[in-house]
């Protein structure tokens, strides 16, 4: 397949890349500075600039733009930021298929387990309804944007949950306190959250590129986890103590509205729709996604 991509510099973009590589596909790279090789193509998606020429013979699009979720506290600037950076790149995408006589086949387009809100009891299938917050209507507007994709393109819009990687991620400002031995829950650390390797990430959206699924797909492992039992893991896993909870006020006070809606949310989510399609995780369990990850480490 020819495989256009925008945020292929990002975690996931560039383990999806790899990925996809090493099943012999090809991938062009969207990239906002000028274009150095081949493989790589220049838009602007704050100006809504995409020649349509690139997308005229692919197979499909992948969508992975937008600025970073926890990266820092969530100020009104930072919330636009995080809002214009997903909706404009994703209605340059759409807006650049239209203009096209026949569309990519396939548009998978990031989406997020925020579309849930911060907290909501019993099993999150994909036919639960969105939650409240920013994160909440961010991810329904996300949606919404790439459904306006032409007709005829099938859209998937995966709802990705916290993903973990020794490269960043979710762990990347956790690993280094664990080491020091300063690592520990946030809040009461039973609140769930919907897990996945970075690598079976990889795998879940290679696989819904190839698959008939379409609509949303939560993407996350089939085992539940709250965060006392993953961060108790993650510790065990590395010979690290793991006893300096992070109260719950102390987030508060730091982040702001990003600790109810990210670091606290309560978010037990299934995978109904991957599992249904016979779709096979790696790292299924706690268990083998840590032997994962000290592997991933050592190497």
């Amino acid at each position: 397949m020819r495989i256009v991509m925008s945020g292929a510099s990002g975690m996931i973009g560039t383990a999806l890349s790899e990925h996809l590589a090493a099943q012999g596909h090809e991938v062009i790279r969207l990239v906002r500075r000028p274009a150095k090789e081949p493989s790589e193509w220049t838009w602007d998606p704050a100006a809504g600039e995409l020649d349509e020429a690139v997308l005229d013979t692919a197979d499909a699009v992948v969508n992975l733009s937008g600025a970073g979720i926890g990266d820092r506290p969530w100020t009104k600037k930072r919330i636009k930021v995080l809002r214009e950076s997903r909706l404009q790149a994703t209605q340059t995408l759409t807006a650049a298929m239209r203009r096209l006589g026949t569309p990519p086949a396939t548009f998978i387009s990031q989406s997020a387990s925020g579309y849930y809100g911060a907290s909501r009891e019993g099993i999150l299938r994909e036919d639960s309804g969105p939650g409240y917050g920013v994160l909440g209507s961010l991810c329904v507007e996300w949606e919404r944007m790439a459904r306006t994709a032409p007709p005829g393109v099938r859209v998937v819009t995966p709802r990705t949950g916290v993903v973990l990687s020794t490269a960043g991620g979710a762990l990347g400002p956790l690993l280094p306190l664990l080491k020091l031995g300063l690592g520990g829950p946030f809040g009461n650390g039973r609140q769930y959250w919907p897990w996945i390797t970075l690598a079976d990430e990889a795998s879940a959206l290679a696989y819904l590129l190839t698959s008939e699924v379409d609509g949303a797909v939560n993407v996350c492992a089939p085992e539940s986890a709250d965060v006392n039992s993953i961060v108790a893991r993650i510790a065990e896993a590395f010979h690290r103590p793991a006893f300096c909870r992070v109260p719950r006020p102390a987030l508060r006070l730091v982040l702001g509205r990003l600790a109810d809606e990210l670091v606290l949310a309560d978010q037990r989510m299934e995978p109904a729709r991957l599992a249904a399609g016979g779709f096979q995780w790696q790292h299924p369990s706690l268990s083998d996604a840590m032997a994962w990850l000290t592997k991933y480490k050592a190497s």
